[in-house]
This record gives structure tokens, C-alpha cells and sequence, in this order.
């Protein structure tokens, strides 16, 4: 018999990224079940090119007055009669979705949900870096030997984009609610021009969210080619192949790039710590300012080498 299995990774892409080592472990530890994976419509594309997974699910996040999406969720996960569940998100929603399955019987669950059968109960969970915790996580679910995250699965056509070589990737967005962590937009534009002077063409990267700050800097830096709100998540691993090296603040598509490979050195303000989320990869450099307007071009330039 099939054993079913869930895996609960919801966000946000930095964090969905490096999950991707943890869920490899999951997979190799189960080759015979059928693997779900829940997380959110954002990470559908990536999950499914991950190759790890027999189906996806997105959270339909039900509000805490919405008792119809709750019933709607507890039948769904229910009906799956899951045998296990390895929730790498830990948060205090996905924990909750432990009681859904009250009054049981309830499957095997990884997690910190209280009274669950595979508790990750490190009291300094919450200090360690992500990817030591979720391997720690597992761990004490009776995984051993988690990999590195392989976007090595994920492939998309990038010749529509019509990049020269050499090309350097630049990320000078992040999230909108944190304008401490990042970089100023003029030293992107400068650091674009820079790169345009030795022959490496600038492309900056970003969110359809973020099209107003890029379009700004790609007005500064006309030899700059702006692909905002033209990339989707499957097409990054693929550019990050090709590129010559990636620049940008704390933010999701860096994760990306240092995972795949790509030379990557990324800006860090002081309110994050590259202890617990920095990016890992083959070749990753972290640079990190109390304030990053005072981290100047030169000093990123030389920092690129």
C-alpha cells in the first residue's frame, strides 16, 4: 500500500528555497509514498518542476471567522489519511493544522505542534540557521543526511529575454514592509553602469510589485536590461546557470541564485542576520552594514573582485 505523506511549506521563497534540501531528504526517505506537498499558489510552479512531489496543494489560509474554509480543509486533509506529516514551516498557523485532525487518529507529525509524535523540542531552535534547523527537524523524525538544496531539476527557456553575455543579475528590491534592507537605488544604478563599462551586461531583477523602483534605476542606467515583473520563479535558477555573478539585498531571488550555483554577494542591513537565513551555496559572499546607505560602490565592487 501507497503510504500517503504531507509536507507543509508555505513562505516565503528565501525560506521555501532552502527547504528544498529537507524535502529532498523527505523523498529519498519515502521513495515508495505519494508525497503532498501544501504551501501557497506563488511556489506552484517551483514545486512542481522540483520533481519531488506527486501532488501539490495550495492553502486556501482560511481566516479565524471562516468556519466554512476550515471544515473545507480538515475534510481535505482527512480524506488524504495521511500517514505522516512534516511540517517545515513551524509557524503558529501550520502548528494549528495539527489540531484539524482532532479527535483522530492523527497521523505521524515533525513539527513543534503540541503533543505531536516526531517533536523537533530544541529550545534553541529559533537561534539556529534555518538549514540546521530543519535538518535537526528531521533528524528527530529519523532523517539523516539532508542534502543541499538542487534547483538542478528546474529548467525554463530564457532565450526570449535576448540577454548579451556576459551578464550579471542585480536584485535591488525585497520586501516592501523592510525599506532598511535595502541598498540605495542610486548605487544600483551606478554599480549598473559600472558593469556596463567592463562589458557585462547589467539585468535587474524583480516583482511586478517592484517595477516602480526598478523602472527608476533602469532609467539611470539605460545599459541596464530590466526584466521586473517578466521573470517567473522557474526562470531564475536558469538565468542564475548563465550569469556571471548576482548582486542584490535579502531577498528571495538571491536565495535562488546562491543555490543554483551562481556567484552571488548579498547586501545585509543589521535587521537581519545572516546566521540564521544568510544564503548558502556554492559561492555566496555576505556583506552586512548597521545602516547599508553606508556601504558605498567601490566598497561592492571590490567585494565582486
Amino acid at each position: 500500500m501507497v503510504k500517503p505523506i504531507l509536507v507543509i511549506k508555505l513562505a516565503a521563497l528565501g525560506d521555501f528555497v532552502q527547504a528544498l534540501g529537507p524535502m529532498a531528504a523527505i523523498r529519498r526517505h519515502h521513495p515508495k509514498a505519494r508525497i503532498t506537498l501544501l504551501t501557497i499558489a506563488a511556489f506552484n510552479d517551483l514545486a512542481e518542476a522540483s520533481g519531488l512531489f506527486d501532488a501539490v496543494w495550495i492553502d486556501s489560509r482560511p481566516k479565524a471567522t471562516d468556519l466554512a474554509g476550515w471544515w473545507r480543509l480538515r475534510r481535505r486533509f482527512l480524506g488524504a489519511q495521511f500517514e505522516r506529516v512534516y511540517d517545515l514551516q513551524t509557524s503558529d498557523r501550520s502548528s494549528f493544522y495539527y489540531r484539524l485532525f482532532w479527535p483522530g487518529p492523527r497521523p505521524e507529525w515533525s513539527g513543534i505542534a503540541s503533543g505531536c509524535s516526531h517533536p523537533h523540542a530544541n529550545p534553541g531552535r529559533d537561534f539556529m540557521h534555518t538549514v540546521e534547523r530543519q535538518a535537526e527537524q528531521l533528524a528527530c523524525a529519523g532523517i539523516n543526511n539532508v542534502p543541499v538544496a538542487d534547483l538542478s531539476q528546474i529548467i525554463a527557456d530564457i532565450d526570449g529575454f535576448n540577454l548579451a553575455e556576459p551578464f550579471a543579475l542585480i536584485v535591488p528590491g525585497g520586501a516592501r514592509h523592510r525599506p532598511d534592507k535595502r541598498w540605495p537605488s542610486a548605487n544600483y544604478a551606478e554599480l549598473a553602469r559600472h558593469f556596463a563599462t567592463l562589458g557585462v551586461c547589467p539585468v535587474l531583477i524583480g516583482g511586478a510589485d517592484e517595477a516602480a523602483l526598478i523602472d527608476g534605476i533602469a532609467k539611470a542606467a539605460p545599459e541596464a536590461v530590466n526584466l521586473a515583473g517578466r521573470t517567473e520563479l522557474t526562470h531564475l535558477p536558469a538565468l542564475a546557470r548563465q550569469a556571471k555573478f548576482a548582486v542584490g539585498n535579502d531577498t528571495g531571488p538571491m536565495h535562488v541564485f546562491a543555490a543554483a550555483g551562481c556567484a552571488s554577494l548579498v547586501l545585509y542591513s543589521e535587521t537581519s542576520d545572516p546566521a540564521l537565513c544568510g544564503q548558502r551555496g556554492r559561492s555566496v559572499s555576505i556583506v552586512r552594514r548597521a545602516d547599508l546607505s553606508d556601504l558605498n560602490v567601490a566598497e561592492v565592487v571590490a567585494l565582486l573582485g
